[in-house]
């Protein structure tokens, strides 16, 4: 009980890590997806990409709010700041992903399915961007005197935010690829492939710039990777995602359908970890640090763990079996069923 007082925020921190992880492979793929669906002009096709997705699309979007509430609850000083800062982006998101659930409960019912078809992409593609710019906005550090924030409105706007917002872009396109690879079969399959292809070599490319370009900007950063031990903290995770990066292309030359979606996850994972493990033990860059982010009494980030302990694990089960019932290919007769 004692180490867990003296390591609470720790461990919250990591909670947080694995949801956000979470979401951006379980939303990543749906956004993905969405935006793959802006180069299609096929009807029939849009609406089995929509298909593969019409069974997950609404609770992997609720992993938001999970982690809304969450940050109010654990560190609600790190929740402040991140509102005032990036509100445009969150904001331009909030209507990205009306958009999305405007478009999955209209496009069976209408006649026209175009504005629909308009809607989820787009949609997509809005929330993509406005999430990108935000983690890079947080990435790159926000300007702050103490614990107030003295940016502006457009504060998250800047090249390496723009840059992080592509890698994000592609790396959803990535991830919805593999999926449909997964999920579909014939020509949009080849397509998955084809965009699976092309995406990975651009989100490992931007990766490495985002890499470079952050330890440069931080210099505590840079320090990790400059003097031992810090370098073997830091230097695995990026190694291991250059592994994963050359598995991924590997498997998408071959047979196999859930190979390249394996990897690309483990590919999201590493790269990230490798990100935080480099920022530690700061929440925001060079100015709040986790455990100055957190709630003032540990009881209560306790007792909130006992919460999740016990919710996490359901919410867990429930979804990993509503995946399995609805596991297989679609084709054009399943949207709407």
């Amino acid at each position: 009980m004692e180490w867990l007082n003296a390591h609470i925020e720790q461990v919250w921190f990591l909670i947080i890590g694995f949801l956000v992880l979470y979401y951006a492979v379980a939303d990543g793929l749906d956004l993905g997806v969405g935006i793959i669906a802006l180069s299609t002009r096929d009807e029939e096709k849009r609406a089995i990409m929509m298909a593969s997705l019409q069974n997950i699309w609404q609770e992997n979007q609720t992993w938001l709010v999970v982690l809304g509430g969450i940050l109010f609850g654990a560190f609600p000083l790190f929740y402040s700041i991140a509102l005032s800062a990036f509100y445009v982006p969150i904001t331009v998101m909030i209507f990205g992903l009306i958009f999305r659930g405007l478009a999955f409960e209209f496009h069976d019912k209408s006649k026209g399915h175009s504005l629909w078809n308009l809607s989820f992409g787009l949609g997509s593609l809005l929330t993509a961007v406005s999430q990108g710019f935000t983690l890079g906005g947080i990435f790159y550090g926000i300007p702050m005197e103490g614990q107030t924030f003295t940016g502006t409105v457009w504060s998250w706007f800047h090249p390496y935010s723009a840059l992080f917002t592509l890698g994000v872009i592609s790396g959803y396109i990535m991830l919805g690829a593999n999926y449909l690879i997964l999920k579909t079969e014939g020509d949009i399959q080849q397509q998955g492939r084809h965009y699976a292809s092309i995406a990975t070599f651009f989100t490992f490319i931007i990766a490495v710039a985002i890499y470079l370009w952050t330890i440069a900007h931080h210099p505590y950063m840079a320090a990790k990777w400059l003097a031992m031990p810090g370098l073997l903290h830091v230097a695995a995770f990026p190694l291991l995602a250059l592994f994963a990066f050359i598995m991924c292309l590997r498997s998408l030359r071959g047979r196999p359908e859930f190979a390249p979606f394996l990897w690309n996850v483990a590919f999201v994972f590493f790269a990230f970890i490798g990100l935080s493990v480099g920022f530690y033990p700061y929440i925001i860059p060079n100015m709040v640090t986790i455990k100055s982010a957190a709630v003032s009494s540990p009881k209560t980030l306790i007792f909130m763990l006992a919460v999740i302990v016990i919710v996490l694990p359901v919410i867990l089960a429930y979804i990993s079996y509503k995946h399995w019932v609805f596991r297989g290919k679609v084709g054009s007769g399943d949207y709407g069923e």
